[in-house]
C-alpha cells in the first residue's frame, strides 16, 4: 500500500509545485503532436454498469475522497454507474505531462486525472484542452452551473469550455498568532493594511517579530504567488480573462509597494519557502505570527511545522487596501477533469459530478479534508457554520468564510503563465532589495515576458 504523502498544497509545493518553467516548451511542443495527429476516433462510451476507472493524481487524500464518493453514490442508488477506481500517483506536474504524452502514443490515458492548477496553463496552449478534456458545461445543469463559485470555474475554463472541476475554494485570510499579537500590542482587527502596517513596523522594532513573509527562494512560482494573492485583493490581476498580461497597473503598484515597504522596514521577514525549514524556523522562534495565506495552509503548513502552537491561532478577513478592493483573495486548485472519446468518458464525468457538486459531498470534502466548497449554497449550511476548529482555539472558521466568499476575485490563468512566474519572480526580489522601485520592477518584468513570449511564439 502506497504510503501517503501531505498533498502538494493548494497551487504549491514543498520544493517547488509551481516551479514550472521547463514546462512550457514540452506542452508547445506535444499540443503540436497532437495537432499533427488529429483527433481520435472517439469510442462509444458505456452509459451504465461496473467500471474500472483509470484514476491519476497527484494525492493519495484525493483517491480517498472519491473512493468513498464511490461507496456512498452506490449505496444511495444514486448513480447508473458502479465506479472501481484503479488510482495512479504521480507529481503533479508529472500528471500532465505523462496524460499529454499517452494520448499522443494513442494508448493509456486516465479515464480522470486531478490536474493541479500550477499545471493547468500547459494544457490551455494551442487546442490541448479540446483534444483531450471533455467539456463539462453540457453535463451540468442550468441550476447548478448558477450556483458554482466564478473563482472557481473561470480558471478552469477556455473559450467557454469548462475543463474541470475544482476540488476547493481556497480563500486567501489572515493567520494571526494571538496571544503573541497580545504580546507585542497589535491589533487584530486592523481595518486597512497601512493600519496594520504601522501597527507591525512598531512592533518589529521593540520586539523584533513580523507579521507576514515572502518566499524569496528557487521556487518561483511562491516568489509569485504570495504577491499576486495579494495583487488580485486590490482588484488588479496577472492576466486578463483574454490571457493578456496585466500588471502594469496602479493596483499591481500598490500592492508590490506594501510588501516592498514591509520587507524594507522588517515587518515582513523573508524566507526560502513556505513549507521548509527556514519557515518552520520563523513561526517557531515566534519571529513570525502572522501571514495571509489560503484556507490550506494551517492543514499543510502551520499544523506540520508548529503543532505545540494549537489552540493559539486564528484567522480573520484580510486588512483592505486603502484605495479599494476586497477582504478576500485565491490561490491554489486542483481541477477534475474526465478525458473524452473514451469508453468510460461518461463513467468518468459522473463520477466527479457527483464527488464534486453533490451538497452532502461538499459538506463531507471540508470535513474531512479542510476544502471549501465550490457551490455557493452550501456555504449556508448550518452543519459547517457549528464546526469549531481546535488548532485554531475552538474559532468557528467557516462563519469567516462565508462572511468573505462573496468578495472573492474571479482569476484567470495564461498558457504562459510559467514563463512569467520565471521573469516576474526575479524583478520582484529586485524590488524587495531597493533595486528598482515597484513600478520599474512591474514595467521590467512585462517588457521581459514580451520579449520571452514573443520568441517562445
Amino acid at each position: 500500500m502506497t504510503q501517503r504523502i501531505p498533498p502538494p498544497p493548494r497551487g504549491m509545493s514543498r520544493r517547488g509545485l509551481l516551479r514550472l518553467g521547463g514546462g512550457v516548451g514540452a506542452a508547445a511542443l506535444l499540443g503540436g503532436a497532437l495537432s499533427g495527429c488529429g483527433r481520435a476516433a472517439n469510442a462509444e462510451s458505456v452509459t451504465s454498469g461496473a467500471v474500472n476507472l483509470a484514476f491519476w493524481t497527484h494525492d493519495q487524500a484525493y483517491v480517498d475522497f472519491f473512493e468513498t464518493a464511490a461507496r456512498n453514490a452506490e449505496a444511495a442508488g444514486e448513480s447508473p454507474f458502479r465506479w472501481h477506481l484503479e488510482p495512479t500517483r504521480a507529481g503533479a506536474q508529472d500528471v500532465v505531462t505523462k496524460t499529454i504524452a499517452q494520448a499522443i502514443a494513442g494508448r493509456g490515458t486516465p479515464d480522470v486525472a486531478g490536474l493541479e492548477i500550477g499545471s493547468f496553463p500547459r494544457f490551455l496552449r494551442g487546442e490541448i484542452a479540446a483534444e483531450l478534456i471533455e467539456p463539462l458545461e453540457g453535463h451540468i445543469g442550468a441550476d447548478v452551473r448558477e450556483d458554482l463559485l466564478p473563482s472557481r470555474t473561470a480558471p478552469f475554463t477556455k473559450d467557454g469550455h469548462l475543463y474541470g472541476l475544482d476540488s476547493d475554494a481556497p480563500l486567501v485570510v489572515y493567520y494571526y498568532r494571538e496571544p503573541e499579537f497580545a504580546r507585542v500590542d497589535l491589533p487584530t482587527d486592523a481595518a486597512t493594511w497601512d493600519e496594520l502596517a504601522e501597527a507591525g513596523r512598531r512592533a518589529h522594532e521593540r520586539h523584533d517579530v513580523a507579521i507576514g513573509a515572502v518566499a524569496v527562494g528557487s521556487d518561483l512560482g511562491q516568489v509569485v504567488q504570495i504577491f499576486d494573492m495579494l495583487l488580485m485583493q486590490r482588484g488588479g490581476r496577472l492576466f486578463a480573462e483574454d490571457g493578456t498580461l496585466t500588471i502594469e497597473t496602479p493596483e499591481a503598484e500598490q500592492a508590490l509597494a506594501f510588501l516592498v515597504r514591509g520587507v524594507q522596514e522588517g515587518f515582513i521577514t523573508t524566507v526560502s519557502d513556505f513549507y521548509g525549514p527556514a519557515m518552520q524556523a520563523a513561526l517557531k522562534s515566534g519571529e513570525l505570527i502572522g501571514q495571509w495565506m489560503a484556507t490550506w495552509y494551517k492543514i499543510y503548513g502551520l499544523m506540520p511545522n508548529v503543532p505545540e502552537q494549537s489552540g493559539q491561532w486564528r484567522i480573520r478577513p484580510l486588512p483592505v487596501f486603502p484605495d479599494g478592493g476586497s477582504r478576500t483573495s485565491f490561490t491554489g486548485g486542483t481541477g477534475f477533469a474526465a478525458l473524452r472519446g473514451k469508453r468510460n468518458t461518461l463513467a468518468g464525468v459522473e463520477l466527479v459530478k457527483y464527488a464534486y457538486l453533490t451538497p452532502s459531498e461538499q459538506i463531507r470534502r471540508y470535513v474531512d479534508l479542510g476544502y471549501l466548497p465550490t457551490r455557493r449554497s452550501v456555504f449556508d449550511d448550518p452543519q459547517l457554520l457549528r464546526i469549531e476548529d481546535e488548532y485554531c482555539g475552538g474559532q468557528r472558521m467557516f462563519e469567516v468564510y462565508r462572511e468573505v466568499v462573496d468578495e472573492a476575485p474571479v482569476f484567470y490563468l495564461s498558457a504562459d503563465k510559467p514563463i512569467l512566474d520565471t521573469v516576474l519572480s526575479g524583478h520582484l526580489l529586485r524590488a524587495y532589495r531597493g533595486d528598482a522601485t515597484p513600478a520599474e520592477a512591474l514595467r521590467n518584468a512585462a517588457e521581459d515576458f514580451r520579449g520571452q513570449t514573443r520568441n517562445h511564439d
